[in-house]
């Protein structure tokens, strides 16, 4: 199966269900990183130190600032009964900090079998109030998860202030050599939002990084920035704000 380290350029794309319309779509970097083995890196990128670009696995799995990377990815694999995915590929699909920085509004991880199939995507989401919670996405049967297929979650935990937390998403998934694809169709009755994140895949390097720096500046920075930006256009528009609730007992539902 190999270690891979892939620098994404891709493009988020954001439209809002309902009767306040909005839609917006950017140019965003993801890495897609194997956590299982030493990876080569450029230069300009660091594993847990401080760089231009980094990857932190405290930032991941589990609690906010106190995840545990991979493990903690194999130990829900575990928790959930399925032991025989706990030694499978998996990778981890993530904004990495820029100088430091970072803000994931979802990351993925993605689990394989031997033939490197999708079968598991875990969504681990955040929100601009510190909290976090885990969507576990597979088929009923654990059939490969191929382009085109839906699977489904029930929505348990708050992210923007405009939606109740209640209904269901619905995640597609297309991983190919060449491309990443994710949709995630949000819908409460007549209300919700369509999200999306398609790029081509490239090995990081040093290049590639720079690339990334002038053509999408301050990194995670500048995506905080962009969902106040794109909050505060709704609140003017008349969208209706919700306090934040409790977040969910459990890291992870199903």
């Amino acid at each position: 199966m190999g270690l891979t380290l892939d620098h994404i350029h891709g493009t988020t794309f954001h439209k809002r269900h309902g009767a306040i319309a909005n839609a917006f779509s950017y140019g965003v970097d993801y890495m897609l990183v194997d956590l299982d083995g030493p990876v080569a890196k450029p230069f300009l990128m660091s594993e847990n130190k401080l760089n231009l670009v980094s990857m932190y696995w405290r930032d991941h799995g589990g609690m906010r600032g106190a995840g545990q990377g991979l493990d903690w990815a194999r130990q829900t694999l575990r928790d959930n009964g399925f032991d025989e995915y706990t030694d499978a590929k998996i990778l981890l699909l993530a904004q990495p900090r820029v100088f430091g920085h970072v803000f994931n509004p979802v990351s993925f991880w993605l689990v394989f079998d031997a033939e490197d199939r999708l079968r598991i995507a875990i969504a681990e989401v955040n929100n601009t109030f510190g909290d976090r919670h885990s969507y576990l996405c597979h088929h009923d049967d654990l059939s490969p998860i191929i382009k085109g297929d839906q699977v489904k979650a029930r929505k348990v935990f708050h992210v923007s202030p405009f939606q109740d937390v209640s209904g269901e998403y619905t995640f597609k998934f297309d991983v190919t050599p060449e491309t990443l694809g994710v949709w995630i169709d949000y819908r409460d009755g007549n209300r919700g939002v369509f999200a999306t994140f398609v790029g081509k895949r490239q090995p990081v390097t040093n290049a590639s990084i720079l690339r990334a720096a002038i053509m999408r500046p301050f990194g995670s920075v500048r995506v905080l920035a962009l969902i106040y930006y794109q909050a505060l256009k709704l609140k003017l528009k008349g969208a209706i704000y919700r306090a934040r609730p409790l977040p969910p007992k459990s890291e992870v539902s199903r």
